[in-house]
């Protein structure tokens, strides 16, 4: 819903109301996934989309009829619909949309200062989560949302302390992922949607392949910070894409610019002295991605000097080294990609191999 937040800005400094339809579940080749989002304003303008323009005919009806009555509801449209094939879903995925009379202030605060998972009870009629049609019933008024931020705090409450705990896991992952979806806790129905902090991608080491990183990272959504005590590396003249260019180290400005879980740091020095302690510190304050460059023998001195330092096994286990995927080139181009896929990989639980790892499945193949 970020994307919506001009238009829905100016809708509410007019003073009109504002309903949507989001996207709860998404099944096969759905044109849009969860969190998909259109409002629509008391004067029958819209925005957004839950379907690229499939369904949101039948959607905008679903929310004029919502308005009427005061309830949400949750519908239904897929292949074997044959409302869906009347207003053209014929893409082949099912999409169950939940249809809200109004949109809540804390769907709106959350857009507006992300780092928490909005959730959304659904209505007692919601579909269960399996194909094929499914008839709107009546709904229900909706309920106040639960709101749980970053840190896990959480405001509202299901009333059982069980499902309170799955939501907070299930908000967690929402957020970690940025990916929004509905689970089940006490016997109901919970749309977690997350408004998840952007993700930051901090590059030690002003060197050639952190130009490119730093593209191909702004393109895919990171906020870009490089960091280099060189004064001559670290420009602007190199890098004009870069939100945020720092000379100085990691381990000194760590403090300042909040070096926490939701970062990913590439350290592509070269050189112990500045490495190794941009290292320790990333790993100590938890970063969810951790990589260095240096050969598999560098690696080993390196994790060799970490343990007598007093970095404890388990955070080095977490150290991605040789940094990147093993994609096979060698261009600073070549290399950025294969590091910003092992981030993505890292950041979503995909299915990319290390570098050491293929490396050390080659070296046995060969042996």
């Amino acid at each position: 819903m970020k994307e919506l937040l001009p238009q829905l800005d100016a809708w509410t400094a007019e003073g009109t109301p504002i309903a949507r339809a989001v996207v709860v579940r998404a099944f096969g080749s759905a044109p849009r996934p969860e969190g998909a989002v259109m409002i629509v304003a008391g004067d029958g303008r819209l925005a957004g989309s839950v379907s690229g323009g499939c369904v949101e005919g039948a959607a905008y009806d679903e929310v004029e009829r919502a308005r009427r009555d005061g309830h949400a509801r949750v519908i239904r449209y897929g292949i074997s619909d044959e409302q869906a094939w009347d207003v053209g879903l014929a893409c082949g995925g099912t999409i169950d949309v939940l249809i809200e009379p109004v949109l809540r202030a804390e769907q709106l605060a959350a857009a507006h200062a992300p780092g928490r998972a909005v959730i959304t009870l659904l209505p007692p009629d919601a579909p269960p989560p399996a194909f094929g049609p499914h008839e709107p019933g009546p709904g229900a008024p909706p309920v106040d949302p639960i709101v749980i931020d970053d840190a896990g705090v959480m405001t509202g409450t299901t009333g059982d302390p069980d499902a309170d705990l799955e939501l907070q896991a299930a908000a967690a992952d929402a957020l970690e992922r940025g990916r929004s979806r509905t689970v089940e806790a006490a016997g109901r129905q919970w749309f977690v949607e997350a408004f998840p902090r952007r993700p930051r991608l901090i590059v030690v080491g002003a060197v050639q392949a952190a130009i490119p990183l730093v593209s191909m990272a702004r393109t895919l959504g990171y906020e870009t910070l490089v960091i280099d005590g060189r004064a001559a590396f670290a420009t602007p003249e190199r890098f004009p894409d870069v939100d945020r260019l720092i000379v100085g180290w990691i381990d000194e400005v760590a403090d300042d610019i909040g070096l926490g879980p939701h970062d990913a740091v590439a350290v592509l020095t070269h050189d112990v002295k500045f490495d190794e302690p941009a290292i320790v510190t990333a790993l100590r304050r938890g970063c969810r991605y951790v990589g260095a460059v240096g050969s598999r023998k560098t690696q080993a001195d390196r994790r060799e000097r970490l343990l007598k330092a007093g970095v404890a096994p388990e955070d080095l286990a977490r150290l991605r080294g040789p940094i990147g995927l093993d994609l096979g080139g060698r261009e600073p181009a070549e290399t950025a990609l294969s590091i910003m896929a092992e981030v993505v990989a890292t950041r979503y639980g995909g299915s990319g191999a290390p570098m050491r790892e293929r490396a050390a499945a080659r070296a046995g193949q060969a042996a």
